[in-house]
C-alpha cells in the first residue's frame, strides 16, 4: 500500500473509534451499560426475521434519498429539500391511487401510474427549488427548507381536510387502499422486493451515470467550477436543473413507495426523516456511489435497531441519530485533520 492510503484509513478508523468511544461515554451517562447497549442494538436490527424485514424496509427509501444527494451534489448543489420532495411524491401517489381507486382499470396499471405520479411530484417540487436557485439568486438551503416547511404543512392540510376518513381527520392518515394497489409484498412481511430492486437499481444507475458517461463528467465539471465549464461551452443553468429534477424524481419515488408499499395511504409526516438521513450517508461515504449501499444499510439497522434502548433501558430511541452525527462530524473533521496533514508531509 501507498504512504497516503495508510494516512486515509487511519483517520477514517480514528474517527470511527473516537464516535464510538464518545456514544459510550453518553450511553454511561445516561446509565445504561455499554456493551449490553450495543448488543441489544444488533439484536434490535439482526435478533429476527421480523427484525431484518424492518432493517430492509428502511433501506429502501434511505438509498432512494442517497442517491439523489448524490446527484446535486456532483452539481455542487445542496439539496436540503429532499423531504419536501419526497413528500410531495406521496401526496401525487396517494392523489393518483384515489383518482383510480374505483376505476375499471388493472390494479398493475394503476400502481404504476402511482409510481410515475410520484415521481412527477417529486420533481416538479425540486424544480420549484431549482428554479429559486437558477433564476430567483435564492440559495438552495433556504429555498429547500422553506419548501419542505410548504409541503409538510399541504399534507396536513390534505389528511384532515378534503382526504381524511369518513367523518373524521386522524393523524394516522387518510383511509387505507384497497390491498390490490398495494406493492406486492413477501408473504407474512410487509417487505415489498419491488421496492428493493427498484432502491438498488437507481443506486446502480446512479453509480453508472457519474463514474462513467459524459453526462456525469458534465454534471462534476458544473459542481468542480460553473465558470470554467460555462467556459468550455458545458450549459452550467440547464445541468443544475437537470440534477435538482432528477434528485426530486428519485425522492419523489421514494415517497410514492412509502404510500404503497409501506403505509398504504397519507401520513402527516410520510417522509421520516430519510431526505436529511440520505444526505448523511451522502457525506458519510465521502459522495462515492459504490459505498452508498452498505452505509445505508448501516443506518437503517441502527434506526431499527435502537428502538430496543427504548423498550430496555428507557433510552430515546433517537439514540441512534447521535451516532449516526457524530460518525459524519467526526468524519468529515478527519478529513479536513488528514488533507492537513498531507500538506504538510
Amino acid at each position: 500500500m501507498k504512504k497516503n492510503t495508510w494516512v486515509n484509513l487511519g483517520f477514517q478508523v480514528g474517527a470511527l473509534v473516537l464516535a464510538l468511544l464518545i456514544t459510550t461515554l453518553i450511553l454511561v451517562a445516561a446509565g445504561a451499560p455499554p456493551l449490553k447497549a450495543y448488543l441489544s442494538i444488533l439484536s434490535g436490527a439482526f435478533g429476527s426475521t421480523r427484525n431484518v424485514v424492518a432493517v430492509l424496509i428502511t433501506w429502501s427509501p434511505l438509498l432512494l434519498t442517497t442517491a439523489g444527494v448524490l446527484i446535486t451534489f456532483a452539481a455542487g448543489l445542496w439539496n436540503i429539500g429532499m423531504e419536501g420532495q419526497m413528500t410531495l411524491g406521496a401526496i401525487f401517489a396517494t392523489g393518483m391511487l384515489r383518482l383510480f381507486e374505483h376505476a375499471a382499470l388493472p390494479p398493475a396499471l394503476i400502481i404504476i401510474l402511482g409510481i410515475l405520479a410520484g415521481i412527477l411530484g417529486g420533481a416538479i417540487w425540486a424544480a420549484l427549488a431549482g428554479a429559486l436557485k437558477t433564476f430567483g439568486g435564492v440559495n438552495e438551503i433556504f429555498g429547500g427548507l422553506g419548501l419542505n416547511f410548504v409541503a409538510t404543512a399541504l399534507t396536513i392540510y390534505l389528511v384532515f381536510g378534503p382526504w381524511k376518513r369518513p367523518g373524521v381527520g386522524s393523524m394516522s392518515g387518510t383511509q387505507p387502499f384497497d390491498q390490490a394497489l398495494w406493492l406486492p409484498t413477501l408473504p407474512g412481511t410487509e417487505l415489498s422486493i419491488w421496492s428493493l430492486v427498484i432502491s438498488v437499481l437507481v443506486i446502480a444507475l446512479v453509480y453508472l451515470l457519474l463514474r462513467g458517461t459524459h453526462f456525469g463528467l458534465r454534471l462534476k465539471a458544473v459542481g468542480k467550477n460553473s465558470k470554467a465549464a460555462f467556459l468550455m461551452g458545458v450549459p452550467t443553468w440547464q445541468y443544475s436543473m437537470f440534477a435538482f429534477l432528477l434528485c426530486g424524481a428519485f425522492a419523489g419515488l421514494a415517497g410514492g413507495i412509502q404510500v404503497m408499499g409501506i403505509y398504504h395511504r397519507l401520513l402527516p409526516n410520510i417522509s421520516n426523516g430519510y431526505g436529511f438521513l440520505g444526505l448523511l450517508v451522502a457525506m458519510l461515504i465521502n459522495y462515492q456511489a459504490l459505498w452508498a449501499a452498505p452505509i445505508a444499510f448501516l443506518f437503517a439497522a441502527l434506526n431499527t435497531g435502537s428502538v430496543q434502548l427504548q423498550i430496555i433501558y428507557k433510552l430515546d430511541s433517537s439514540f441512534a441519530g447521535v451516532l449516526q452525527d457524530l460518525l459524519v462530524l467526526l468524519v468529515l473533521l478527519g478529513e479536513g485533520a488528514r488533507q492537513r496533514f498531507i500538506k504538510k508531509n
